[in-house]
């Protein structure tokens, strides 16, 4: 049972620090989005200048190197930021040049889950974004695109590692081998729980559920892990279903596990997603709360075993805020700015006892997390302090980062060293999450207070409407369209109930295979219908086409509203 939380002290510093928030008019928004960008286009520039085709950026000695599988994964992970900042010339550019260059048939053994959310979700992200970035689109888009295909074909590669006994993924794999006969079967609880999101996608895209089904029985399969008091361990052996590492928290390891089941119940409105984060919940505020701090706690006896807050940890204030959590997201939030303000970032890891970093983990990578959930909770409650801890991590990462040659991880926050490398994400997700901090009226979400964000006709007919908001972001800060997913799921049931017409009208014994000597029918007229012989029903129609014209079509927040629903 966790300790009582001290929330009086806690929340006057919280209304003090309010209280003297400053406050942020339109023009000064706009100026710092301007900055935003500037610092965007220093990284992306020097990237294309001095790394591309490599992965990543080498920023301190001008250079690149491949990290994650060598498919230019900076460009990737950084298309769908083009257009968040309204460059659709270069988003149509690279894009194309995507399509030419990279090729997933390659003899390298790639991380699942890297790979997944970087080059998978950034490439369904960057496809259901085409239409506004004003490219030429196929027709049936969303359900049909070479930006998807590339997505299919990136995914396809890692299915190999889902082909074990309990359906728990390996945590590399080969894109031309497969899975090694020498891969250890141990991973990481987040490497096995981060694949819905993605997956679901690309299965109600294109009408395979392959992809689905595997994201559903992995996730199936760990959750039939966790402890008796409800916990799960930090990494697995995905064969045998032992737990390896029983340290039980929310930070590195575990992390988008628990974000993925809270973002896939909302984009899917899968109510079993739901109930079990919110078990899973349960025991994380029982055993790992204290004070608004999150602990590591052994995942049988949930005894403390590591009193520190990693950054990666920093998500879940704006987690708890989807679920409408927000004061206890805001009391946490407010402890993670508190380290901020200390150093001017978050090391990987602090002691929550001493006040200060751990050995060997004083690094700040220019990480996310802190922005994003700023980012939600500004959404939430049009709190200035947020704009203001935005403005500050802006000033952080200009002072103690920038090169000339892009912005450099911090390899120490004690003296400000630098490391030579740039992660994709910092492109991704970092200043993609501090222009939407500054932006509230953007078309990610949903256009403004006033609705007035535009939106997209899709699928066969442009019957279906896109991009009206309610866009999920997964852990790599790549929205994705829920609407899309609708539209696309109901042109394949359609299209799966007509092949099925078709089938049974040319199977032996059909209505259209008449016996020999058998006269035709006479036409009925249009007044005419069939009669029924005494006792037969009805049969309803084998094919279900749409009733309402597009007009009556509504999306709400991303949600599609239609006959059927």
């Amino acid at each position: 049972m966790r300790a009582p939380v001290c929330a009086a002290p806690l929340l006057l510093l919280w209304l003090l620090s309010d209280a003297a928030a400053r406050q942020f008019s339109e023009e000064q928004m706009a100026a710092v989005r301007q900055r935003i960008r500037s610092m965007f286009y220093h990284a992306y520039n020097s990237y294309l200048n001095n790394a591309f085709p490599y992965d990543e950026l080498r920023p301190l000695t001008c250079d690149g190197q491949d990290t994650w599988g060598s498919f230019s994964l900076t460009l990737i992970d950084a298309l769908d930021t083009l257009l968040v900042l309204g460059n659709q010339t270069e988003f149509q550019r690279v894009a194309s040049l995507l399509q030419d260059t990279v090729d997933f048939d390659i003899d390298v053994n790639a991380s699942v889950f890297e790979t997944n959310i970087r080059v998978v979700g950034g490439l369904l992200s960057a496809h259901l974004l085409a239409g506004r970035a004003g490219m030429e689109l196929e027709p049936g888009w969303p359900c049909s695109g070479p930006l998807l295909r590339m997505a299919e074909d990136a995914a396809r590669k890692l299915l190999p590692a889902f082909e074990t006994p309990t359906g728990m993924p390996y945590g590399t794999v080969n894109l031309m081998r497969g899975v090694s006969p020498t891969e250890t079967p141990v991973t990481c609880t987040a490497g096995v729980g981060t694949f819905i999101l993605e997956f679901a996608t690309l299965s109600r895209l294109t009408g395979d559920p392959t992809f689905e089904s595997a994201a559903r029985r992995a996730l199936s399969a760990l959750w039939n892990t966790r402890s008796d008091i409800g916990l799960v361990g930090n990494h697995i052996d995905i064969v045998t279903k032992k737990w390896v590492a029983q340290d039980a928290g929310i930070g590195a390891g575990v992390d988008s596990y628990f974000e993925y089941l809270v973002k896939g119940a909302i984009m899917l409105q899968d109510e079993e997603l739901l109930n079990m984060f919110r078990a899973f919940d349960r025991a994380i505020q029982n055993y790992t709360r204290f004070d608004d701090w999150y602990l590591w706690v052994q995942m049988h006896k949930g005894t403390v075993t590591m009193p520190v807050f990693q950054s990666l940890e920093a998500f879940w204030p704006g987690l708890q805020s989807l679920l409408g959590n927000l004061d206890s997201a805001m009391r946490t939030f407010q402890n993670y700015y508190s380290v901020w303000r200390q150093f001017g970032g978050l090391p990987e890891f602090y002691s929550i006892t001493q006040g200060y970093t751990v050995d060997k983990r004083e690094g700040y990578p220019l990480r996310p997390e802190l922005i994003e959930s700023a980012m939600y909770l500004f959404r939430a409650t049009g709190d200035h302090t947020y704009l203001q801890f935005g403005l500050d991590a802006i000033e952080s990462i200009e002072r103690i980062a920038k090169t000339p040659c892009g912005y450099a991880s911090v390899k120490d926050l004690r003296d400000h060293q630098l490391d030579n490398r740039m992660e994709s994400f910092f492109l991704a997700e970092t200043i993609k999450y501090l222009y939407l901090l500054f932006d509230p009226a953007h078309f990610l979400h949903g256009g403004g207070a006033e609705g007035d964000g535009s939106w997209e006709e899709g699928g066969d007919s442009g019957q279906c409407v896109l991009g009206a908001g309610g866009f999920i972001f997964n852990t790599e800060a790549h929205p994705l369209d829920p609407a899309a997913l609708h539209c696309c799921s109901r042109h394949a049931q359609e299209r799966q109930e007509l092949r099925d017409v078709l089938l049974s009208l040319s199977q032996p014994g059909s209505q259209s295979q008449r016996s020999a000597g058998q006269t035709e029918d006479p036409p009925l007229s249009q007044s005419e219908s069939i009669a029924l012989k005494p006792g037969e029903k009805k049969a309803p129609p084998p094919l279900s086409c749409p009733v309402q014209p597009f007009s009556a079509r509504l999306a709400v927040l991303g949600q599609v509203f239609s006959d059927d629903t």
